[in-house]
């Protein structure tokens, strides 16, 4: 018994990295009752059916039994196909979710509820708060990290070298800095430019998520690891998601490199454009 509930087990494992290769993060396993469906189609079978090898002579009821088993022995019901071989069964998410309010919400209570913030020891260092700035309506929405020393005087989102990098950028898809609306994870300067800590991150994003949920871009930007990862909960690296839609709300992100990270290394500039590109072809399909 103990050698075929290791063959049962090897074989969901491979149907599971099958899934994960295909791009699928989580697999939600629902309890049935007493049995597993029956797999009808062929092409089901090859995606869903784990490779279970059993004698001819062994009834379906049997096998759906023994796999029934299986699934009960794996649950809580979801899997971490990211991670096969780690113990966690859950997903590790960085916040908590999320959600829109319910209440009609808008940009001047968002900054209202904001306030003279000391929510988080950033305030300490700063010299005041960089709020987003950009058009209410705006169809894209670029996200980076927090500010830096000439954002922190001025008070104003990307104003410095990377900000005026990243206004080239806009220009480049044919739109202008004042048609699209940007900020940042964190409203506050960290000392010396280091990246806001998780903690610090998880008392500010609540303010641009709610202003995501305000201004429902038709897609979001966001530029280097911190946003990315703070903006999607997730810790994946920027390297290995740049240039692919993501998914917010149901709104396209497109992870891509700081501006601030070009400056010290123009050859990723390339890399940059062809994110953008294609940014550019689906806004324009919105036309």
């Amino acid at each position: 018994m103990k050698e075929e509930l290791k063959e049962l087990i090897s074989g969901l494992r491979a149907n599971l990295s099958y899934l994960r290769d295909l791009g699928v993060r989580d697999l939600w396993i629902e309890k049935q009752e007493q049995t597993v469906p029956e797999i009808k189609s062929s092409e089901e079978a090859k995606v869903f059916k784990p490779s279970i090898s059993l004698s001819s002579q062994e009834k379906q009821a049997e096998r759906n039994e023994r796999l029934a088993n299986i699934i009960e022995k794996l649950r809580p019901s979801k899997l971490n196909i990211g991670n096969l071989d780690s113990s966690e069964k859950k997903p590790v998410l960085l916040f908590d979710t999320i959600t829109p309010a319910e209440n009609q919400d808008n940009l001047e209570k968002i900054r209202a509820d904001i306030g003279d913030c000391h929510r988080c020891p950033l305030y300490k260092h700063r010299t005041q708060i960089v709020h987003s700035k950009g058009n209410p309506n705006a169809k894209l929405m670029f996200i980076g990290e927090a500010p830096g020393a000439d954002e922190d005087i001025r008070g104003e989102p990307f104003v410095g070298r990377a900000g005026q990098l990243l206004t080239k950028i806009i220009e480049a898809i044919e739109l202008k800095r004042e048609e699209v609306f940007i900020g940042n994870i964190n409203r506050c300067r960290p000392p010396g430019n280091r990246q806001p800590t998780p903690e610090e991150a998880k008392v500010c994003r609540e303010f641009i998520i709610r202003e995501i949920f305000v201004i429902r871009p038709v897609c979001i930007v966001t530029l280097g690891s911190t946003a990315c990862q703070y903006l999607l909960n997730t810790k994946v690296s920027i390297t290995k998601i740049r240039g692919q839609f993501q998914d917010f709300q149901g709104i396209k992100v497109m992870p891509t490199f700081h501006p601030a990270y070009l400056l010290r290394d123009p050859s990723k500039k390339r890399d940059v454009w062809e994110d953008m590109k294609k940014v550019r072809d689906y806004l324009k399909s919105f036309q």
